[in-house]
């Protein structure tokens, strides 16, 4: 369940009501003032995940907020207003200063642990690599050496790497 305590539109205490059985009869948080209606229905969010190629390698970062030795794919939030491939384009630019060129869907992946929905492409890039602060450093590895992981985008290297008939065993973490 979701971390809102008060309701965003009277900031009554929520509380937890099932909703109707047509709906699943999920607990949903709700605001107990029927005038004000309000139901916090805690979708998951939509995420864009790129397998950055560049220069025939893969691309592979680091968050700053991650243990020294994990590396994964380029991800961001998407903005409102903006389609799935814009997003994709600029994450990869504002993250590794490096410019799409190309673009191809590789699938849908639930991450229910983090309440998100990613949408996975492989990109080609081509600029120079100058990682955002949000990234400590970069690893270009090559794809018969990636080593995909059982969750989420690790699941979305699986699907691509078996598209290009590349054998691959998975890892417990990213980036081992």
């Amino acid at each position: 369940m979701s971390d809102y305590r008060f309701c965003p539109r009277c900031a009554s205490a929520l509380v937890e009501r099932a909703d109707a059985a047509a709906e699943g009869g999920r607990l949903r948080r709700v605001c107990p003032d029927d005038a004000c209606g309000y139901v916090h229905w805690n979708n998951p969010l939509p995420v864009v995940a790129a397998i950055v190629e560049y220069e025939g390698k893969i691309l592979l970062a680091r968050n700053a907020a991650w243990a020294e030795g994990v590396f994964a794919l380029i991800t961001g939030f998407l903005e409102q207003g903006e389609t799935p491939e814009a997003g994709i384009a600029r994450e990869v630019l504002e993250e590794t200063s490096l410019y799409v060129r190309e673009t191809e869907l590789v699938g849908v992946y639930d991450f229910i642990r983090k309440n998100e929905l990613i949408i996975a492409y492989h990109v080609k890039a081509e600029g120079e690599i100058s990682l955002s602060p949000e990234l400590l450093e970069y690893r270009l590895v090559e794809p018969a050496r990636l080593r995909p992981w059982r969750a989420a985008t690790g699941l979305a290297l699986a699907d691509w790497m078996r598209r290009r008939a590349l054998p691959f065993e998975f890892v417990e973490k990213p980036g081992q």
